[in-house]
């Protein structure tokens, strides 16, 4: 099991206080390009899943040993709304990483009463930085 969920303004807090933090969007390419990132240095972007078949991207673990991520840092894994960050800071941690964390909410959020996201909780509601990807 990973080491726990953060709300975004603690990672966010934690990121900027550390040299030894990654935070890694684990979103697909088109919700980088469409819904935005995170605005932070340090920023990995790799996929959990492959779009648009949203198949697991099986060689995850190896990209992030690959990108030179020291089994020691702190990561942070992001989502939209926190469930496919999760997985992946369960696979990371399964894989030896001995710090990940998952962002609760995610970029996006839960939906409100009208079905949409972007409200109600993540990373844009909290008015952390972020940009059109």
């Amino acid at each position: 099991m990973y080491k726990g969920d953060l709300l975004p303004r603690e990672v966010y807090e934690r990121i900027r206080a550390s040299q030894n933090a990654v935070l890694i969007d684990v979103r697909t390419d088109a919700e980088w390009a469409f819904v935005g990132i995170p605005a932070i240095d340090g920023l990995m972007r790799i996929c959990w899943q492959q779009y648009p078949t949203m198949e697991r991207n099986a060689g995850f673990v190896a990209e992030v040993e690959g990108a030179g991520v020291p089994k020691s840092a702190e990561i942070f894994l992001i989502c939209r709304s926190g469930q496919r960050s999760a997985a992946a800071a369960t696979a990371l941690t399964q894989a030896g990483f001995e710090n990940c964390y998952n962002v609760a909410e995610g970029f996006e959020g839960d939906k409100d009463a009208a079905g949409h996201r972007g409200s109600v909780g993540g990373w844009k509601h909290a008015g952390l930085p972020w940009i059109q990807g």
